[in-house]
């Protein structure tokens, strides 16, 4: 059932309810006319070629669960994967060009925890924004290179953490604590990253306290807001979050509440303004020009236009994927132009689609705009 939209008539339109929208949109499928001919995807002017597997590792690496994906201004591609916490000097950060082929490599003292990425350029550099879950349970920034600039633990000082949650990635590391038994609604697990206007940064505790975390531009932290509960404005895994970035609208941020699967709209303090309903636990949330894009981790991703209504469905499969007939770990049973686990989603500078899929062999889908 969907939560009452605000009264606020200036955001009417900034965030629509669109249950019956979504529901009611014609179904989009990957389809391919004979063995020649390309896979394709979407409808009327936003249809897309489907190539699987674009960005290709060396044979030295393996891809361990991906994750998150951004595009630098340059077009250069930065990807990354959970990695496997034993696999002490194996990458988590892949960088790939425009064709998807690969550049470099980065970002080992994430490995076996990392898990969102976000990029920002400040007076005219870019830098990376990581958000990483346990056993890592930090957010971190680097410059494009991976050069640490700061990282950040627990913040104590909102009063949410049980004490020691800050020092405990540095037990975990050192082997003092095992690695398991680290969960609970009150850990500091946070998975996505987001920008204000003001230069701040809004961290989602998404796999842990459900509470978004503000901090200034280098990361000292300033209030807390949201947190776990059933009400508007409380979430059940608030995964992503992003705000609004098309042209002539409100400063309205999204936040996905994936295991509910809605997208809450909030101020950008806070305060529940609407919601949109009808995803398939929706990850995260990008924008090109007037549209927005979800990735959504049953089965599909969905484009929306200006005012939030869907324009179509992307290599939809979340029937299958509900039904339990796609296992993420048997790459033969993935149809070809289907998602299994979308889990982020980005456009680059020509308005293509780079799909990060969250199955164990990883998949980097490129979704090519054809018109």
């Amino acid at each position: 059932m969907a939560l009452p939209i605000s009264r606020r008539d200036a955001l009417k339109t900034a965030c629509v309810a669109t249950a019956g929208l979504i529901s009611g949109a014609p179904f989009v499928h990957a389809q391919s006319k004979a063995d020649s001919q390309p896979l394709t995807t979407g409808q009327g002017d936003y249809q897309y070629e489907v190539i699987h597997n674009w960005a290709q590792l060396p044979s030295e690496f393996t891809w361990q669960t991906t994750q998150a994906v951004v595009v630098d201004k340059n077009g250069f591609v930065y990807l990354n994967h959970t990695g496997d916490f034993n696999k002490k000097n194996h990458p988590n950060v892949f960088v790939f060009d425009q064709d998807g082929k690969y550049v470099r490599s980065f970002g080992q003292y994430f490995q076996g925890g990392a898990h969102g990425l976000e990029l920002r350029e400040e007076n005219g550099e870019e830098f990376l924004f990581f958000s990483n879950p346990d056993p890592v349970q930090s957010i971190a920034k680097t410059n494009l290179k991976g050069e640490l600039i700061w990282e950040r633990f627990a913040p104590m000082e909102s009063g949410i953490y049980p004490e020691g949650e800050n020092t405990l990635p540095q037990r975990v590391r050192s082997g003092e604590v095992p690695r398991k038994g680290v969960g609970g609604p009150n850990r500091y697990k946070p998975t996505n990253i987001a920008f204000l206007k003001d230069g701040d940064l809004l961290v989602a505790d998404g796999y842990g306290s459900n509470y978004i975390h503000r901090y200034t531009k280098d990361g000292d932290y300033k209030l807390s807001f949201a947190g776990a509960g059933p009400s508007p404005g409380k979430f059940s895994t608030n995964h992503g979050l992003a705000l609004e970035a098309r042209s002539g609208k409100e400063e309205i941020l999204y936040v996905t509440d994936r295991s509910r699967n809605t997208i809450q709209c909030l101020t950008a303090e806070g305060k529940f303004v609407s919601l949109i309903d009808g995803f398939q636990k929706p990850c995260h949330v990008d924008f090109y020009k007037d549209l927005m894009l979800v990735p959504e981790l049953q089965g599909r991703v969905t484009l929306l236009d200006g005012n939030n209504k869907v324009l179509a469905y992307l290599c939809d499969d979340h029937q299958n994927v509900n039904a339990g007939k796609v296992n993420r770990g048997d790459a033969k049973q993935w149809a070809p132009g289907k998602f299994v686990h979308p889990h982020d989603a980005t456009f680059d500078h020509d308005g293509n689609i780079i799909v990060s899929e969250w199955v164990t062999t990883g998949r980097i889908t490129l979704l090519k705009k054809m018109s």
